[in-house]
């Protein structure tokens, strides 16, 4: 009789971490969900996470991760993939994820979206709506004045940078760095 205890990953191919890290309006729940879909992969999203402790009248810190972390470490131990939708402006915020990998015996591919022309960033900003009930998007202005430390491979450690100009171009990119057809 096999081992009811015994994960999945154990026996197979390991599974992994995909965490998705740019700034608002530079198409990360687009290509996010996407890569979810094709995989399949659980998909979490920090935003509804923040969302859902912000309705319980939590000001949200950096509870919103802690709770992401825990997510996609339980999902990862069940042998599914976890693609994980989050800004990560700060290094301390990148870093949570290796450690939920290691935990999971996971393997990690952090994504960073970035869209070069700042014309078509603004208007993508400012062209969208909330796609969760109670959250809010920032603004222009807000993106532009919010915290956000550039990317040190030595400190963060490796992610594919995807531009994400073409929705389709860097969803192809993305999955054939996943190798999935």
């Amino acid at each position: 009789m096999p081992d009811p205890t015994k994960r999945l990953q154990d026996t197979t191919l390991p599974v992994r971490l995909i965490v998705f890290c740019g700034r608002p309006g530079t198409g990360k729940t687009t290509l996010a969900t996407a890569v979810a879909r094709a995989l399949p992969a659980c998909y979490l999203r920090v935003d509804a996470a923040e969302t859902a402790l912000k309705r319980t009248g939590m000001a949200v810190g950096t509870e919103g991760y802690a709770v992401v972390h825990e997510l996609a470490v339980s999902n990862l131990q069940l042998g599914h993939d976890v693609v994980v939708d989050a800004a990560n402006p700060v290094p301390q915020s990148r870093a949570g994820w290796s450690e939920a990998t290691a935990r999971a015996r996971a393997q990690l591919l952090m994504v960073e979206t970035l869209l070069p022309d700042v014309k078509e960033h603004r208007r993508r900003v400012e062209q969208r709506s909330a796609d969760i009930p109670g959250h809010l998007v920032p603004t222009w202005e807000q993106i532009v004045n919010s915290e956000w430390t550039p990317w040190v491979e030595e400190r963060d450690g490796q992610r594919l940078q995807i531009d994400s100009t073409h929705a389709d171009t860097a969803l192809a990119r993305i999955l054939q760095a996943l190798r999935v057809d």
